[in-house]
């Protein structure tokens, strides 16, 4: 008998579906048993979506295709319609819905995001490197700094800095040591090739094609490690793994939808987010292996740069906020009720945009509800909602 898929693999793709051949050949080649994997390809109506269920079955995996239209669907069909804004159009934040979708079928303990411009090393067990991250006991490096912030590239000679590491937490004072780590709920793997850089950050790296010029190899990443209790790191979903526990508290927000124009950092902020939790219940996120490699698209800097500039100064205090919040709560929905209270409570007319901070807290709130509901409301497990 097959065994039950435990593990939900989010892709949200409008260009190249055919990346997850890799990852099956990645997986059969590590003798890593596909019939764990069930792959959710969030994508557009506009997209070939029969190319994609196509490719799932060839590769013999199973999986679900949807498009906005099957997304509607899949909301109506439970009774939840009225939480379907929670999901943009035409934004990376879709990776939401593999969240919705994910906890709506208790059999599934694991997630994984998939970025569509990644490919995972040969030589790496991707899945397999992800879970023994996630059940990992024993020592580990642990990193922090003056500022309350980790770099993820901190070990490399190339002095990057990822997208969504504020500007004014720069500079910082590095320590590192070792402790021992359990309760890991997160394993962020990184990426060599095109780093993960804002657009600000590239333009000084003189790329005008969205890329960077300066690139990251194998030999840039030492130590797997994590960041140490009270310090923030930037969480990019590209190359992710986590367990399911953790899906109240990470949120991917209501990105590029919106009337401030705020883009680009739905996982930076969710990572704010889980990390608060992580800290507040003794959990951890893991950092380093398997690394994947960036094949990012050329693209203008500048429209990067439009979709990230209404964001930048908000950024660099979403992070103080947060910090200030939830240190009582018991669980993860708790924790993040605590923070959706207080950007809906505070007055941020201060920074640029201030008021998306309230929208985003009032959306936190919307996803809770939508969380609870779904327990409560959920149509029969892993239905074939993406068949026309």
């Amino acid at each position: 008998m097959p065994r039950e898929s435990d593990i939900c693999v989010v892709v949200p793709t409008i260009r190249d579906h055919e990346c997850m051949r890799a990852y099956f050949e990645n997986a059969r080649d590590h003798g890593f048993d596909l019939d764990r994997l069930f792959v959710v390809l969030v994508t557009e109506d506009f997209c070939d979506v029969a190319g994609m269920r196509s490719m799932l079955d060839e590769a013999g995996v199973s999986g679900a295709v949807f498009d906005a239209s099957a997304r509607d669907r899949w909301f109506e069909e439970r009774g939840l319609s009225e939480y379907a804004h929670l999901i943009p159009e035409a934004s990376h934040a879709q990776t939401s819905f593999g969240l919705l979708y994910l906890w709506a079928d208790e059999t599934f303990d694991y997630g994984v995001f998939i970025d569509d411009d990644t490919r995972p090393h040969p030589e790496d067990d991707f899945f397999g490197t992800h879970l023994a991250n996630l059940d990992y006991e024993g020592r580990l490096t642990a990193v922090e700094s003056d500022e309350q912030w980790v770099n993820v590239l901190y070990q490399g000679e190339n002095d990057l800095y990822p997208r969504g590491y504020p500007y004014s937490a720069m500079d910082e004072e590095v320590r590192v040591g070792t402790e021992h780590v359990d309760g890991v709920v997160a394993s962020q793997g990184l990426w060599t090739n095109v780093p993960d850089l804002d657009a600000v950050r590239i333009l000084m790296d003189g790329d005008l094609r969205g890329q960077a010029q300066t690139r990251t190899a194998r030999e840039d990443f030492g130590a797997d490690f994590v960041a140490g209790e009270g310090n923030y790191l930037t969480v990019c979903s590209m190359n992710l793994a986590f367990e399911r526990e953790v899906v109240p508290a990470f949120y991917q927000l209501p990105m590029d939808e919106n009337r401030w124009d705020v883009g680009r950092f739905d996982d930076i902020w969710s990572g704010v987010f889980l990390k608060r939790a992580c800290d507040v219940l003794d959990r951890r996120i893991y950092n380093g292996a398997p690394l994947c490699e960036h094949n990012k698209a050329p693209r203008s800097t500048f429209d990067d740069l439009q979709n990230e500039v209404a964001g930048l100064e908000l950024n660099e205090h979403l992070w103080e906020v947060v910090d200030d919040a939830g240190g009582d709560a018991e669980s993860y929905a708790g924790v993040l009720r605590a923070i959706a209270d207080e950007l809906v409570a505070g007055d941020w007319s201060d920074w640029n945009n201030g008021e998306f901070l309230t929208h985003c807290g009032e959306y936190m709130r919307d996803w809770l509800d939508c969380l609870d509901a779904i327990e409560t409301r959920t149509a029969p497990t892993r239905p074939v909602a993406d068949d026309d």
